[in-house]
């Protein structure tokens, strides 16, 4: 790790006491960041680093956790300090012990209270990254407009710009035309969303309590985390049914629920390409036959 003398450093002046690293251990981290776990005066820190030229998602990721730490509604690793050094950007996480008994339960009432607070508008204070690509966050008054501009709008747009899909171009200026059908009847509130809470990113300590992290934080409609729940293997077969007893979604969510995941598949698309490119076109050539 070429930045461990300036995460050294950053960590005691954080906690204002003195550590020296006795140990790096890299872990098996993401597709985006490298990630290492630092021990040393008997303790232990969960680092993640990047280029420096992508120090300000770190510094997007400590204000999201900072937001949903201050929601007091799911446990999420507390962050102790961002910077850069040698070249490296890096962010300094508490170090959790997961792999604990998995309380579904527990993690549906959480969320449910997360997203129990609200914002005015739709939208975040500052943008954010999904994955590695940008996420804009301006504030907005209305929910399909931010959808349609923010979200699906601009994956599709820089599909167009990848050129990844001629098809999926066509299908999604439609697609945004027509998102109006999707909301009849139904007007959400902005509820504190994790933003790309897919299994991946929840966890258990090894005392059974819920774990979040590595968020897209934005103020939107609380059907697209939960959407997300259902995705890439979804979470464990309780959690929707104790969510559902907490805060029933919408009747609507069994279609919506699609329109929100798309947005993922599309950045997917546009990240890796491949089979999700097909798996876009499928889902909004679906949506568009479940529009009428």
């Amino acid at each position: 790790m070429q930045c461990a003398e300036a995460v050294q450093t950053a960590i005691c002046n954080a906690t204002g006491s003195p550590f020296s690293i006795n140990r790096i251990r890299q872990t098996g981290g993401g597709c985006i960041s490298q990630t290492w776990i630092l021990e040393g005066c008997g303790k232990r820190y969960f680092v993640k680093t990047h280029s420096s030229c992508h120090a300000d998602m770190f510094v997007a990721e400590t204000e999201g956790l900072l937001e949903l730490e201050s929601a007091q509604a799911l446990r999420v690793p507390h962050p102790l300090a961002h910077g850069e050094g040698q070249g490296q950007a890096y962010l300094v996480l508490e170090y959790l012990v997961l792999g604990g008994p998995q309380n579904w339960s527990a993690m549906a009432q959480g969320l449910a209270r997360l997203h129990a607070v609200t914002s005015a508008h739709f939208g975040w204070k500052r943008n954010n990254t999904i994955g590695s690509t940008p996420q804009i966050n301006t504030w907005t008054a209305g929910w399909i407009e931010f959808l349609r501009k923010h979200r699906l709008g601009f994956q599709f747009e820089l599909a167009a710009r990848n050129n990844i899909s001629i098809r999926l171009n066509e299908l999604g200026d439609e697609l945004l035309a027509r998102l109006d059908v999707f909301f009849q009847g139904y007007r959400p509130s902005p509820s504190l969303l994790h933003g790309d809470l897919w299994s991946g990113n929840a966890a258990f300590t090894c005392a059974g309590e819920p774990v979040i992290f590595d968020p897209a934080v934005y103020f939107g409609d609380r059907e697209a985390d939960l959407a997300m729940t259902e995705l890439f293997g979804g979470f464990g077969g309780t959690f929707l049914d104790a969510y559902r007893e907490s805060w029933p979604p919408d009747s609507g969510y069994g279609i919506r629920k699609n329109l929100y995941n798309l947005y993922h598949i599309l950045n997917h698309a546009n990240l890796f390409g491949g089979g999700y490119i097909r798996q876009a076109e499928t889902m909004t050539s679906r949506l568009l036959s479940e529009a009428g």
